[in-house]
């Protein structure tokens, strides 16, 4: 199992591209670059980071979602296809960088929101993923709690309509959602690409893995038992630990569970 660590953990400590090139000195084996705005996004920014990064995987990259991706479930057609425009840069980038995958968050929920159209829902996704799949890259869908995958149930129902869908669980919105973190684990069970991973300390404030209360033996064995075998990636943000250097201890202590745990 690969332990990484994603370049929104520098922020903002640091800017995307600084972030990259101090990954692989942290200890990571993979990364997933977090391209924070409109300006990142474009294939001329990936091009500038080329050897920056001393060859480190990049597993994923991920974008500010309330920039573009709402957009592409739009019913108007010019505002889908503005969508369709920023996405076609991103995944140009994506294919620079070698990455195998695009964190995605669909759009942003409004307070109340019910009803789900899975099958509208699941044309305008499915779009996505086959012009993603164009340029060989796999759109994974996480949960997010205030956005499309808010809570379990809606990524089987997509996977259904969508086979080539693959899913990304993160531990810290799980828990946000008040929905088990057990339960998105079933609900992806055997389409888990990667995790992203963080920590809650006793008072609730999210901290790295391993400074915190969660038993990552207990969920790195969970994860195992649902076919997963894919990268762990830490995602926290800069204020939620005090040194960089800490990060690398949290990669340790991931390896450690993971070794326990047969991942």
């Amino acid at each position: 199992m690969q332990t990484g660590i994603s370049t929104a953990s520098l922020f903002p400590r640091s800017s995307t591209d600084e972030a990259l090139k101090k990954l692989k000195a942290l200890g990571a084996d993979c990364a997933e670059v977090f391209f924070s705005t409109f300006y990142e996004y474009r294939p001329e920014f990936s091009k500038s980071l080329a050897g920056t990064y001393g060859g480190l995987n990049v597993n994923s990259v991920h974008c500010n979602s309330l920039n573009f991706e709402g957009n592409l479930f739009n019913p108007s057609r010019r505002v889908r296809g503005d969508g369709m425009y920023w996405l076609d840069q991103l995944m140009r980038s994506a294919q620079l960088l070698g990455c195998k995958f695009y964190t995605f968050h669909g759009f942003h929920r409004l307070h109340g929101d019910s009803g789900d159209d899975f099958g509208l829902l699941a044309d305008r996704l499915g779009e996505a993923v086959a012009f993603a799949r164009s340029y060989g890259v796999t759109l994974a869908l996480e949960n997010v709690c205030w956005s499309l995958y808010d809570r379990p149930g809606v990524f089987s129902a997509l996977k259904s309509r969508i086979p080539d869908l693959r899913g990304v669980f993160d531990i810290k919105q799980a828990r946000r959602s008040h929905h088990p973190w057990q339960a998105y684990l079933k609900d992806m069970s055997g389409s888990i690409s990667y995790a992203h991973l963080s920590d809650v300390d006793a008072d609730g404030r999210t901290c790295l893995p391993g400074e915190g209360i969660c038993d990552f033996c207990e969920i790195f064995r969970a994860l195992a038992g649902e076919g997963f075998s894919g990268p762990v990636i830490v995602e926290v943000y800069g204020g939620d630990y005090a040194a960089e250097a800490d990060i690398t201890r949290s990669l340790v202590h991931l390896r450690e569970c993971a070794e326990k745990a047969g991942l």
